[in-house]
């Protein structure tokens, strides 16, 4: 049987973003969500995070699948960035 499918979106419009599987993305998804509800980390920080929370348990290129679900999620306005210098990262306050 073929693995259920998500077509992630992309923040920026006219891009688009890959179709990953679903059990991939809802395994990344939780993974930074859980990190985001306790800091708001700069890129480095969340990839480096989400790596070594996921590293043993997960099949496939941690940075690209984080850097896909991450575009995907601010793209759902679930996260955000925080605009300030450097850029970090953020549940959107509706969220929290």
């Amino acid at each position: 049987m073929k693995e259920e499918q998500i077509q992630t979106l992309h923040p920026q419009l006219g891009k688009t973003n890959k179709r990953i599987a679903l059990e991939k993305y809802n395994q990344v998804k939780e993974a930074i969500l859980s990190i985001l509800h306790d800091v708001e980390p700069t890129h480095t920080e969340l990839m480096e995070q989400l790596y070594n929370k996921i590293k043993d348990s997960f099949k496939g290129g941690v940075q690209w699948y984080g850097e896909t679900v991450k575009l995907d999620l601010e793209a759902r306005k679930i996260i955000e960035r925080t605009g300030t210098k450097p850029e970090k990262y953020r549940l959107q306050k509706k969220n929290c």
